[in-house]
């Protein structure tokens, strides 16, 4: 199962969390990756744990000012990016543009996305994951996968009816052990989460809790 942990803009430690992922990744044998604020994502990576974008814009080099460029986000160390989260929603067309960048620079992508059918046309883009987050639950701590188990089955359908080589992930609400494990039971690959770690007293100790039964 591969972790991805969202810190958004939270006030959060971005560098003590990096280094709790890191220490649970090692001593846990998971995947667990951070993706900071854009300004962070040199110290982050310095840290060793696995880095990630955000976002990536849509655009090549030239006269983009306020976009976050592939180039800079590879060369900052980061080795994946997040697209069209839902606080960060771009149209079919950018998504693609945005994969077309991540690539140029190699970085591992996961395309976020509401609901299975979107998760179907996220996936046709050919992205190296999806993640199907519905919007109304995330930060709630209430998993989709208690919410709507069936949202995760009919996303992880969606995307196979297109590709094989596309995994699934699931977000919104995750932030215990439970719900990493009824995730994987449901045919995800892999978890995006934020506020539970990022908001949270102790962050080594909320990964820890999360990752420990597998």
């Amino acid at each position: 199962m591969f972790v991805l942990v969202n810190l958004k803009a939270y006030p959060c430690g971005p560098i003590e969390i990096a280094e709790a992922a890191r220490d649970v990744a090692e001593d846990y044998g998971v995947d667990i990756a951070v993706a900071p604020q854009a300004a962070h994502l040199s110290r982050v990576a310095d840290t060793g744990v696995e880095t990630w974008g955000q976002h990536v814009s849509p655009v090549e080099h030239g006269s983009h000012t306020g976009s976050t460029l592939a180039e800079a986000v590879d060369d900052a160390g980061a080795t994946g990016t997040m697209l069209n989260h839902s606080e960060c929603r771009l149209t079919l067309a950018d998504i693609d543009a945005g994969l077309d960048a991540a690539e140029r620079v190699g970085l591992d992508t996961t395309v976020c996305a509401n609901n299975p059918e979107q998760v179907g046309a996220a996936a046709a883009l050919g992205p190296d994951a999806v993640a199907v987050e519905p919007p109304e639950l995330i930060g709630t701590g209430t998993p989709v996968s208690k919410a709507d188990p069936d949202i995760v089955t009919d996303a992880v359908a969606a995307a196979e009816a297109v590709s094989d080589d596309v995994s699934v992930y699931c977000g919104a609400g995750i932030s215990t052990g439970e719900d990493l494990v009824a995730a994987r039971e449901l045919g995800a690959e892999g978890v995006l989460l934020a506020s539970g770690v990022a908001k949270a007293d102790d962050p080594k100790a909320a990964l820890e809790n999360l990752v420990e039964p597998l």
